[in-house]
């Protein structure tokens, strides 16, 4: 993977003038050295994009507009406009900015959801096909050394075949939030689609199904929903919006896995946790302790997998591939966190449009980072948990 004496890939950002999530992907691009900043259309007003550009900490091109931002780095010479784009925009408006850099062939790393229905998502889906451009959807937690591992031991057979999954997603901040002025009011969603399509199972309920179909290879077949609200008391009905999700799933081996979201479990934080359990023994992970992987074998003691503290005579960990073993980190016993798990995906990322550019990039198969079709994959999922919740909780197919 290496990209040495290359060239810092030039990237641009749209939208993302303040919040913390573009403060992760500021400390992603630039943690290898090969990754910069160099444009941006910061915001959707004009002149808050311009000011925002222009109190960069170093000289950016800025732009009022991602249109703008299109014709001025395509007008650029080659290697000086941008190799690829971050879309921050906020849920509902990634569309237009993603396409619109992917029809001027223009690679794309899109915040998630990738849109805010199915009908656009698929017709991102349908660009990046036809253009074998490289497309991104930031699903954060794939970015773990642990992720890789617990995939690599799901889908080697190590577990034997799959018989159960468990995945979550738990916060807290509906709770908490419930009990202080304007609670109300604040809930009242900017976008009234976001009310039809979900709101915890499409924020985070969406992270707890890419985890699963990551790490076990395996797919929703049908399902069953709840999408429930607990903390909305006297917000009328048609701006009510799920607070708590969950999904019942049917998967593709005949296997059975429970996908859950919340927002009202007080004292969970940012609490995305997966079991997986074989025939033979299971795995468990947590992103709240995103170095550690349990790993249970049917008699046979407990195994603790630190990220980096492998040992080649393991006895049970063979033929772990080579990508995975060189990938940079820092020493075992110094902790990695969030912000290196988004470096790892835009370091993956920056592989593919490197090779994009060169012209020998043959798509991705989704074991580096989120495709553009996982990111249609959870539309329809929150689409069907939707129409299943309405429908009394009836069993659909996806």
């Amino acid at each position: 993977m290496s990209v040495s004496n290359q060239r810092p890939l030039n990237v641009g950002l749209v939208g993302g003038s303040s919040g913390f999530i573009t403060k992760a992907h500021q400390r992603a691009i630039f943690m290898d050295g090969t990754r910069r900043v160099v444009a941006g259309a910061l915001s959707s007003n004009p002149v808050r994009s311009m000011e925002a550009a222009s109190n960069w900490p170093y000289s950016i091109r800025g732009y009022e507009s991602f249109d703008a931002m299109v014709v001025g780095e395509l007008a650029l010479q080659a290697g000086d406009g941008v190799d690829y784009v971050v879309v921050l925009t906020p849920d509902h408006t990634h569309f237009e900015p993603a396409k619109r850099f992917l029809e001027a062939g223009i690679p794309v790393f899109c915040e998630k959801p990738l849109t805010n229905n199915v009908g656009d998502s698929e017709a991102l889906q349908a660009i990046v096909n036809e253009r074998k451009i490289p497309f991104s959807v930031a699903h954060t937690y794939l970015g773990h050394w642990t992720s890789r591992l617990a995939r690599f031991i799901v889908r080697s057979g190590l577990l034997g075949d799959i018989h159960w999954s468990d995945v979550s997603y738990l916060q807290s901040h509906a709770a908490t939030r419930s009990t202080k002025p304007g609670f109300k009011e604040g809930r009242l969603p900017v976008n009234p689609e976001s009310v039809k399509n979900g709101n915890c199972g499409l924020g985070i309920g969406t992270h707890a199904l890419m985890q699963l179909r990551y790490v076990t290879g395996l797919e929703v077949e049908r399902l069953s929903a709840h999408l429930e609200n607990f903390v909305a008391t006297g917000v009328p009905e048609e701006y009510r919006q799920d607070d708590h999700f969950t999904a019942y799933c049917q998967m593709d081996n005949g296997s059975r896995a429970l996908v859950r979201a919340s927002q009202i479990a007080i004292g969970h934080k940012n609490d995305l946790q997966i079991e997986v359990n074989g025939e033979r023994g299971s795995v468990r992970w947590s992103q709240e302790e995103s170095d550690k992987l349990v790993v249970n074998l049917i008699d046979q003691p407990e195994r603790v997998y630190w990220r980096g503290g492998i040992h080649a005579n393991d006895g049970f960990l063979k033929d772990l591939p080579q990508d995975l073993m060189d990938e940079s980190t820092v020493p075992w016993g110094h902790s990695e966190g969030f912000h290196d798990a988004f470096a790892r995906l835009h370091r993956c990322f920056e592989v593919d449009v490197r090779s994009y550019q060169a012209g020998n990039y043959a798509g991705t198969d989704g074991s580096k980072y989120a495709t553009v079709e996982d990111g249609v994959i959870g539309l329809r999922f929150i689409e069907k948990a939707v129409e299943s919740n309405k429908s009394g909780n009836a069993w659909v197919n996806l």
